[in-house]
């Protein structure tokens, strides 16, 4: 782990924008006026997919993907000037949130800056003709950072962009070497010292596949040593996997708990339901309810929430990269208030507590619970909304359910789930944070 990470970023929230699509004039402007509803929701790191001016050449769809990056330096027109993006930053900054933007450092646009000045700085094929590592990403062409003169270049590149942003989601990070993360963040930290760093890391097949080949293939351990923060994908596909019914929910907490012991004790997990890469979480969820259970979920789990744009009105379409396909009309409800209640929750600091224990207990439902300094937190969840009864230590009487406000029953050492998450702060050596004692 990078040593100097805070634990606190485990207590904050990440909203992601993807200015296209974000707003009806899909410009820096169109983000700029819906800042304080943003700040709002409980945004603390609000993350920006990337600004920059697209490639031409083999583009896909009419406007191409923001990962074809032409212009590291550059800010893409039909966004606005650098003073729009400016202007954007500015606000975010005035209302206490964090800028992170999106960096593309594995590959360009065919007919990018540095393909045209420095094509010596690519992979090529045995034509000599610029090419990919692997992947079928037609409209890119990859880097090759054997070649030491890019290094400079790019973190050049991060330095500028430093004096607007706070930070960096760094795509496909496991294809760049890590000793290039490492030079990176200790320049930029040296003159920007509260720099974020975010790896969007990569599930083992993928990168297996990497290393198979003879390419650089970056685990989330490695990442680590770079980066503040990195994805859940190694666990993200066994959550898919749980709610599409291919495996069991003890599987895929089993492999939660690990992830507390295979990583530094300061490790900060990107927890998420859907991102602009993976399909909205309503094409998982059925229903409202599931909904409120499963960002519960995220909220309450070691590490820090992610919400993409529209996620808090259940969206359900998934929004192209390649094409205008604006978000604003995909609304089928409003979880806002849930998302503000679970953002307090976040906030308490025996939220980054050392101990931190997962279990599945009656009827498949997920229980955490957080200890430190003679308190605790603990939660039921029930990720498909069960209704049951579960086994408690707690003492009886008449507790407050955080999340509702509302009185919890216990009862000869039973707590009753009825559909939805319970949670519950209390002393641990006396179990007496009771809003009423039933009891007496």
């Amino acid at each position: 782990m990078a040593r100097d990470t805070q634990t606190q970023l485990r207590n904050e929230m990440i909203y992601s924008v993807f200015v296209r699509n974000y707003s009806e004039a899909g410009n820096f402007a169109g983000v700029t006026a819906d800042l304080q509803r943003i700040k709002d929701l409980g945004t603390d790191i609000l993350w920006l997919l990337p600004i920059n001016p697209i490639g031409e050449v083999n583009r896909k769809g009419t406007l191409g993907s923001p990962y074809a990056i032409k212009d590291y330096r550059g800010i893409n027109p039909e966004y606005g000037t650098l003073a729009d993006f400016k202007a954007l930053t500015d606000r975010a900054h005035e209302l206490g949130m964090k800028v992170m933007l999106d960096i593309v450092y594995n590959h360009t646009s065919p007919d990018s800056v540095l393909a045209t000045e420095h094509p010596e700085w690519f992979y090529h094929d045995a034509d000599g003709q610029l090419t990919n590592k692997v992947g079928d990403w037609s409209d890119v062409k990859d880097l090759d950072y054997g070649h030491h003169e890019l290094w400079q270049y790019q973190i050049d590149t991060l330095l500028y962009w430093s004096q607007f942003v706070d930070g960096y989601r760094c795509d496909v990070a496991p294809l760049v070497p890590l000793d290039f993360w490492l030079e990176a963040r200790k320049q930029v930290n040296a003159k920007y010292p509260e720099t974020l760093w975010l790896a969007e890391s990569a599930g083992s097949g993928f990168i297996e596949e990497l290393r198979s080949q003879g390419y650089t293939g970056l685990s989330d351990s490695e990442l680590y040593q770079a980066f503040d923060m990195t994805y859940d994908y190694d666990v993200f596909g066994d959550f898919k996997d749980y709610w599409q019914g291919r495996s069991t929910v003890e599987r895929y907490v089993d492999l939660l708990q690990r992830q507390d012991a295979t990583f530094p004790g300061n490790y900060v997990k990107m927890r998420f339901l859907e991102n602009h890469d993976n399909a909205r979480m309503m094409s998982l969820m059925h229903s409202k309810a599931e909904a409120v259970n499963n960002l519960t979920w995220i909220f309450m789990q070691r590490g820090i929430p992610l919400i993409y744009n529209g996620q808090e009105f259940l969206a359900e379409h998934q929004p192209s990269l390649f094409d205008r396909d604006t978000m604003v009309a995909d609304r089928h409800g409003d979880v806002t208030p849930l998302i503000q209640k679970l953002v307090t929750i976040k906030q308490l600091p025996l939220l980054r507590a050392a101990d931190y224990q997962l279990a599945v207990v009656e009827e498949g439902i997920v229980k955490i619970t957080y200890r430190a300094a003679g308190e605790a937190l603990t939660a039921w969840i029930p990720l498909k909304g069960q209704v049951t009864a579960v086994a408690t230590k707690l003492a009886a009487g008449s507790y407050q359910n955080l999340l509702t406000d509302g009185p919890t029953e216990v009862v000869d050492g039973k707590l009753t789930v009825d559909g939805q998450p319970v949670l519950i702060k209390y002393v641990t050596n006396t179990a007496v944070t009771k809003v009423a004692d039933q009891s007496n």
